[in-house]
């Protein structure tokens, strides 16, 4: 395969990305006291937010999160995810708090999730209490009474990238509207990277990029989010957790996190931009289920690049831009996570590819 590098000279092997990452997982001595250490009520969680806390969030009480759910009516449920149920609700005036009427996604723990459930939520009341950038999911407020965990964000009405990707009850994305959310999220990863104190996503995908009403991008669900390594520090060794199709191999291998185990991740979502086809599907041909090892052959050819752009985007794109598209796939894919390209390299590159939506 040709070099499909935007600088250097990277290695064209490949490693599977169907390697399994929902496996159960084997806590080390230190994260099952980590995990005995969080902070459990109302009193030790504000402590710690406040401690870094950038932006002000609200600490609603249970009582409260019913009667802006309507009691979670069921009708009011935007999704079901690992963590527990989504649901729409609207906040009333609240001068005190500084509260304008209106919508809010509401996301409720499922208590069955245990502990790790608490350190997700806990992670989003740290992350998203210190962090605060256009493309970033804003955190409203959050619940901590009794075995009750709830987050409140800011609702996007336009869902998901995956939904509007691989629904077929919703139009296809334009293709201006796609490098619109390549960038977005682009420049939303860069921001976490660096940051005073850095931040490694560790679970970017199409489901948790949303949309508002005008295709605005956001990175939402920071439960997985890690501290990245500062200094002389390489990577950061951590459990390994994410979502098959999105991960790095080599953190798959080794626990080894670091930034480029994100930037590996925005690589696979631009493939899913490019061609319409999820990261795995276990319904197409069995060399096709792994998008990655499908597609990465023909990234660095220019024809056949052609030949698995999305056909739902019929002949409303351009071929020049398709192709510098491929091979920044390509880059953010490479096996060797050092030759990957930092996202703030990838924010300027996609620059280039905005057009008027």
């Amino acid at each position: 395969m040709g070099n499909c590098a935007l600088r250097g000279n990277p290695s064209t092997n490949r490693v599977s990305s169907n390697a399994k990452s929902d496996s159960p997982e084997v806590q080390s001595p230190e994260e099952r006291e980590e995990v005995s250490n969080l902070p459990s009520n109302p009193e030790e969680v504000e402590d710690l937010r406040r401690d870094s806390a950038a932006n002000p969030l609200v600490a609603f009480s249970f009582s409260e999160i019913k009667l802006i759910t309507e009691n979670f009516r069921k009708s009011y449920i935007l999704g079901v995810g690992g963590f527990g149920s989504v649901y729409r609700g609207f906040i009333t005036e609240d001068p005190e708090e500084g509260l304008q009427p209106h919508q809010v996604a509401v996301k409720v723990h499922d208590a069955a999730n245990g502990s790790q459930g608490h350190r997700e939520w806990l992670a989003e009341v740290v992350f998203l209490g210190q962090l605060s950038h256009p493309n970033l999911v804003k955190l409203i407020g959050y619940c901590c009474e009794d075995d009750h965990r709830v987050l409140i964000y800011e609702y996007m009405a336009g869902g998901s990238v995956e939904s509007h990707l691989f629904s077929r009850k919703v139009p296809s994305l334009p293709w201006r509207v796609r490098m619109k959310i390549a960038f977005d999220a682009a420049k939303g990863l860069a921001f976490l990277h660096e940051a005073e104190k850095p931040v490694i996503y560790r679970d970017f995908k199409t489901s948790n990029i949303l949309l508002d009403e005008d295709y605005n991008a956001k990175l939402s669900d920071f439960g997985l989010a890690k501290d990245g390594p500062v200094g002389e520090i390489s990577h950061v060794s951590t459990r390994i957790v994410g979502t098959r199709g999105y991960a790095a191999p080599e953190y798959m291998m080794t626990g080894h996190l670091t930034a480029s185990s994100d930037v590996y991740s925005f690589g696979v979502v631009l493939l899913e931009l490019l061609t319409g086809k999820r990261s795995l599907d276990k319904s197409r041909p069995v060399k096709q289920r792994a998008l990655v090892d499908w597609a990465v052959p023909s990234l660095a050819d220019k024809k056949k690049v052609l030949h698995i752009v999305d056909p739902k985007l019929d002949a409303d794109w351009p071929q020049r831009d398709a192709q510098k598209v491929a091979r920044l796939a390509c880059h953010c894919l490479d096996q060797n996570p050092k030759a990957r390209p930092f996202m703030r390299d990838v924010v300027d590159y996609l620059e280039s590819l905005q057009r008027a939506v």
